[in-house]
């Protein structure tokens, strides 16, 4: 890091005397060789450019060397102002000079005004910068020019810098989603056999993507990327099964905050999306849409402008999904709330069911406490598993049994004590008591 920070200081020193007609060695910015850093290269990932090295280590300096840029302080003395050619803006804590678009253009074109549009294709939607979520501009207003606007690192590649290897964006205003993980494996999931074997087709194509897109050479015509939805009634293992696929293949998986997602304000809703979708883009991660009718719900006829805007969020959300490279995984209670056009956006269509006698019974078995069943445990069992509960019903009957139990010397499940938990928990549902 610290021969870069020295390569740009000098750069820019020979840039500022270039500019003012001082003495340099050079007679243009072209002439000053490439660093060549093998720092910057492992960090951003890709074989550097001269423009592409320099353009990232005048984004990096505010962060790891902020006074390297206090020359950009340099006042215009015919004017009494900053010099607009140097570009630049103020934050709202930091003091230092802070880069934009036309401070890159500023040091890669000076003795070459030619150089200027080279500068504005590094900022383009198809330069990697963009696609790989590096490096783009922002905060530029409408009308002003493109290069105004302020050099915007990713927070994954500072915390590459930082030496955080495993970049995991904490939930905020502008990534209304949050990871969630799971101490259960997939031996504490009980499902149908049939979802098992859909699941585990699931399984299959997360470990063999690229292989099985080019054995055939099926990527001509199928895309990166796995679309699922789960649906079923609430409590069956939906969220549960999209943990236990990221623990499995060390995806870190991310549950989306709908309510933060959708706005009444036109164009909202799709730039939530958005930030979403590119911060995803080129990570190991599995997207996880919970609630999903709730804004992926049935089209209705444009017949006004809030159902025109209505259908302009699905839209956009359908191509996003459909063009994004990793796992999209959409859960709905309902399956019927969602629009038709979705299902053939998906690979795997999956129900998960409440869990019958029999898997209710395994269920039981698996999440009661060894210590706490005495010598009628069958007779518990059964009792147990006699009521339609899913599985977030039954974790809710335990939670009540074991505060009762807490304490004891001895602490046996009763039949008596478990009845009149499953009880509270009909109740609480609303259902007619028959325990």
């Amino acid at each position: 890091m610290n021969n870069a920070i020295a390569y740009f200081q000098s750069f820019l020193h020979t840039a500022f005397a270039l500019y003012f007609g001082q003495e340099s060695d050079y007679a243009s910015a072209d002439e000053i060789p490439q660093a060549g850093s093998e720092w910057l290269e492992s960090i951003a990932e890709e074989k550097l450019t001269k423009e592409e090295e320099l353009v990232l280590l005048l984004a990096l300096m505010p962060h790891i060397s902020p006074q390297s840029l206090d020359l950009f302080f340099i006042r215009n003395k015919d004017l009494d102002r900053q010099y607009t050619e140097f570009g630049g803006w103020k934050g709202l804590s930091h003091n230092g000079f802070l880069p934009t678009g036309e401070t890159a253009a500023f040091l890669l074109s000076v003795g070459n005004p030619e150089k200027r549009e080279k500068v504005v294709k590094l900022f383009s939607r198809e330069h990697w910068f963009h696609k790989k979520n590096v490096l783009r501009l922002e905060g530029h207003g409408s009308g002003e020019p493109l290069l105004s606007g302020r050099l915007h690192l990713s927070e994954e590649l500072l915390a590459k810098v930082a030496k955080d290897e495993k970049y995991r964006p904490d939930y905020s205003a502008d990534f209304p989603a949050k990871r969630i993980e799971t101490k259960l494996s997939w031996e504490d999931l009980v499902i149908p056999y049939n979802l098992r074997e859909d699941l585990n087709e699931v399984s299959l194509w997360l470990k063999n993507e690229q292989e099985i897109r080019t054995k055939w050479k099926l990527d001509r015509f199928i895309k990166p990327g796995y679309r699922c939805l789960f649906y079923g009634p609430p409590g069956t293992g939906k969220t549960l099964t999209a943990s236990l696929l990221g623990k499995q293949y060390d995806m870190d998986v991310y549950r989306i905050d709908l309510s933060m997602i959708v706005s009444k304000y036109i164009g909202e809703t799709e730039k939530n999306l958005a930030r979403i979708f590119d911060k995803a883009e080129h990570r190991n991660w599995i997207l996880f849409f919970d609630e999903a009718d709730a804004l992926f719900g049935k089209r209705t006829d444009a017949s006004s402008s809030n159902d025109r805007h209505a259908n302009q969020e699905v839209a956009y959300l359908l191509q996003r999904i459909e063009d994004f490279p990793g796992m999209v995984v959409l859960a709905t209670n309902l399956k019927e709330n969602l629009d038709d056009a979705f299902y053939r956006r998906f690979q795997s269509v999956l129900y998960f069911p409440v869990p019958n006698e029999r898997l209710r019974a395994d269920l039981w078995r698996k999440m009661l406490p060894e210590e706490w069943l005495g010598k009628d445990s069958a007779d518990l069992l059964h009792e147990a598993a006699s009521e339609t509960f899913s599985g977030g019903s039954m974790i809710n009957i335990i939670q009540t049994c074991a505060v009762r139990l807490y304490g004891s010397s001895k602490p046996v499940l009763t039949i008596d004590i478990l009845k009149d938990a499953m009880k509270k928990e009909l109740e609480k549902e609303g259902k007619l008591v028959n325990v």
